[in-house]
């Protein structure tokens, strides 16, 4: 199961793309999981680059989203709502046929930032659908280091609290795969 997890924040130091190498550390060895860290390299998006005017950097976003089986995605809350980064590449995303049918699901690294998951659930509930709202977990990790994060997942609760959510996606994602589109026969 191959599954990219893009990290809303575009901060060198950002705890949820810690979390995220974090979370990749102790998934199980049949789940791989790529790392998409990228949200503040990508352009503004704009309609006119679209199609063959399609920058490099949100070529390479979009063959990511085609490669996966499913998409997690770890966000902090800016003002109460979805980093603007993070709405960029959403974004970019939105007239491509990529993530339609693709599985997503949340994950989040503060006790707090419910104002953004609430926005974020409805946008991604709007883009594809195979959202997995009810598939989600919550570590409190605001305000740690990337080696305090690392040391956080990796306690023994932490860890079988990650690999079951990953577990959980991972199934949802083998589920959604059988699932045909299409008109009815």
């Amino acid at each position: 199961m191959k599954i990219l997890a893009i990290s809303g924040s575009a901060r060198r130091n950002s705890t949820n793309t810690a979390m995220l190498r974090a979370v990749s550390a102790v998934a199980p060895s049949e789940i791989e999981i790529a790392i998409f860290d990228g949200v503040g390299d990508l352009p503004v998006f704009s309609p006119d680059l679209e199609g063959k005017f399609l920058p490099a950097a949100v070529r390479d976003f979009v063959d990511l989203i085609a490669q996966s089986d499913g998409v997690i995605i770890a966000s902090p809350e800016y003002v109460r709502s979805i980093p603007g980064g993070l709405k960029n590449a959403i974004d970019w995303l939105v007239s491509g046929e990529q993530i339609v049918h693709k599985p997503i699901a949340l994950l989040h690294a503060s006790h707090r930032g419910d104002d953004m998951l609430a926005g974020l659930r409805i946008i991604l509930a709007t883009i594809t659908d195979r959202f997995a709202g009810d598939i989600f977990l919550r570590l409190p990790l605001m305000k740690l280091e990337p080696p305090e994060v690392f040391q956080a997942v990796e306690t023994p609760e932490n860890r079988s609290r990650v690999q079951a959510y990953l577990q959980a996606f991972s199934a949802y994602c083998a589920a959604a795969d059988q699932i045909v589109i299409g008109p009815p026969s």
